[in-house]
């Protein structure tokens, strides 16, 4: 797959003298010219790019666009996941029956190895101060046990999609190329391109968009070639991550398809399940806490996980002073320690060697998702706190609104690359996603704060929506969406 891969399809192009679309069969000698030209060029080939692509093409509406994938590393590596059984990797995401109900219509989620996904039908979320603490389940009644969300390894989605984008074919795949620059085209013979955008490669290629789309990540040189400004701040913290083997056979008996997370002073602890007796962690800590975490032994790492989840604020963070021994100071303490079994996660009992990393955490959110010839999905429009994992969850969101968008352009005979065209896009995704953004910041600074009364009012405020059905029902619809279980 390395390399660049051209596909011939006949295409919507502007003609030169008039403003109509017109169609054209492009021959192939044409790869010859300066620019190869096409309808849309995405940049970054993760999760929002790869189903970006996917969709285009799995539509019937676009599915004769010519596109264009741009991404930076070897994709032939993330195109088959050749982990066994027993390994995960430690970047999973959870995929809300939203996501997931998307990702099935464009054909990929078949394409995902299956018995690498959990699904979950319960949260449990606590504060660690005063241990208030509310319940994510469907209520009695509802029907069947709904799905909350599905666990997977990011690996899993890409490999999935890449086999799914395999299966339709007419991407051209332009994989370890790097993007030197972008800046606008010529005027030639046969159209004016000075205002489309041109992709330079690193290779010596060149790709002319008439939509460029910016999947590039948090620092999407697409985003500075619009000029599109992106406002936020660091949160001082790290989102550290690893794989865990829990206790027993699995995620069975009290535990079964349960995910957990505890709100402590220093950020939110998660334990989310994996197929089997696996699991995956993420801990939002202060960067000395992570950097420690890192260097302590599996024995040490692993009891400082447990007393995250068992012990109060005050004795992990006494731990998390000691350079070493934590797990005889945990054995300790535990003992001293009323725990219900029950409203904690099983015992985490190893850690898969090499899954332990940590990330700065930050909040950024672009001024405008769209630019002439310009569009953003994904991290390179907004960058969220994890504590509600829905960092991907938005990146899907984004897909499906852009590409509605663009099939909406195609059927009326528009230039799909106008402001004018893209604008639908824009309005719908920015106001959804400054509110989800808002809703993490929020709740990050609210359990951030050790003492005083804000930490009893948002107790109370647990309590009372852990005790109102219509309203914790109303929040897990907006979090997980109503789809019903995928198999």
């Amino acid at each position: 797959m390395a390399g660049a891969r051209r596909l011939l399809s006949t295409s919507c192009f502007t003609c030169k003298s008039c403003s109509r679309a017109v169609h054209r069969q492009w021959k192939r000698s044409y790869s010859t010219s300066k620019d190869d030209i096409y309808d849309v060029v995405c940049v970054g080939g993760g999760p929002a790019g790869l189903s970006l692509l996917a969709a285009l093409r799995a539509s019937p509406v676009t599915s004769r666009l010519r596109v264009a994938l741009i991404e930076a590393q070897d994709l032939s590596k993330t195109a088959t996941l050749s982990l066994p059984p027993t390994q995960f990797s430690n970047r999973c995401s959870s995929l809300t029956p939203t996501s997931a109900h998307y990702l099935n219509a464009i054909g990929a989620w078949s394409h995902m190895k299956r018995d690498r996904i959990q699904d979950f039908h319960e949260m449990q979320v606590w504060d660690g101060v005063t241990g208030a603490r509310i319940e994510f389940d469907w209520p009695a009644g509802s029907g069947p046990s709904k799905t909350i969300a599905y666990m997977t390894e990011n690996l899993n989605l890409t490999s999935g999609l890449l086999s799914r984008i395999n299966e339709l074919g007419g991407v051209s795949i332009f994989d370890n190329s790097k993007v030197d620059k972008i800046g606008l085209g010529e005027e030639t013979e046969d159209m004016d391109l000075r205002e489309w955008p041109v992709v330079h490669l690193s290779s010596g290629q060149s790709l002319a968009a008439r939509l460029l789309v910016g999947a590039d990540g948090a620092n999407s040189p697409v985003r500075s070639f619009a000029g599109i400004e992106s406002r936020g701040w660091d949160y001082g913290r790290h989102g550290l991550v690893a794989t865990l083997q829990i206790e027993g056979e699995g995620w069975g008996g009290q535990f079964s398809k349960i995910a957990y997370q505890r709100f402590l002073p220093t950020g939110p602890v998660a334990m989310l399940p994996l197929p089997g007796n696996h699991a995956t962690l993420v801990w939002s800590t202060t960067p000395e806490n992570a950097a420690l975490l890192k260097r302590l032994s599996p024995k040490d790492f692993i009891a400082t996980v447990n007393a995250a989840f068992r012990l109060s604020p005050v004795d992990l963070g006494y731990m998390h002073t000691q350079t070493e021994g934590q797990a005889e100071e945990y054995d300790w303490r535990i003992q001293h320690t009323p725990v219900d079994s029950e409203s904690v996660p099983q015992t985490a009992v190893g850690v898969q060697e090499g899954s332990i990393a940590s990330f700065p955490l930050k909040l950024r959110h672009a001024d405008t998702y769209i630019g002439e010839r310009v569009a953003l999905i994904g991290d390179a429009a907004h960058t969220i706190h994890p504590l509600a994992g829905q960092g991907l969850n938005q990146g899907q969101g984004d897909v499906q609104s852009l590409v509605k968008t663009i099939e909406d352009a195609v059927s009326h005979g528009q230039d799909l690359g106008t402001q004018l065209s893209l604008d639908s896009y824009n309005s719908e995704r920015y106001a959804a996603n400054h509110v989800i953004l808002g809703v993490c910041d929020k709740l990050h600074k609210i359990y951030s704060v050790e003492s005083g009364p804000l930490v009893g009012l948002r107790s109370i405020g647990l309590q009372a929506v852990n005790a109102l059905s219509p309203l914790k029902k109303f929040f897990m619809e907006q979090a997980s969406g109503s789809g019903t279980k995928i198999v």
